[in-house]
């Protein structure tokens, strides 16, 4: 399974919801979305600023978390990002990759 870190930033409407309902039940909504794609919650963190949540999850691959964040995002109440995450395992296999760039000229 690949990882993912998700961040998201409610609306007004999102942090109504979450006012009422509070995080924990929340937070249970997250994990069931998750559990039901055949992925699995690592962490669920509130925070305050930027974002508002992190989780960090694992979820059978990249079609399977793009189908989760279309369906976050198209519901309304929140703005989520998916963040893929790589080992440094899979960093050392791709730096070893052969890849040709040419900058642009200044």
């Amino acid at each position: 399974m690949a990882k993912y870190l998700v961040t998201a930033t409610y609306t007004i409407p999102g942090m109504a919801g979450l006012a009422k309902d509070g995080g924990t039940a929340r937070a249970e909504v997250v994990r069931a979305l998750i559990e039901n794609a055949g992925g699995q919650v690592e962490a669920v963190y509130y925070a305050f600023g930027e974002v508002d949540l992190y989780v960090l999850c694992e979820v059978p691959d990249n079609l399977t978390a793009a189908a989760l964040g279309i369906a976050v995002r198209a519901a309304g109440g929140v703005d989520a990002r998916i963040v893929p995450l790589l080992t440094t395992e899979e960093i050392d296999a791709a730096v070893r990759l052969p890849v040709t760039y040419q900058p642009p000229a200044p």
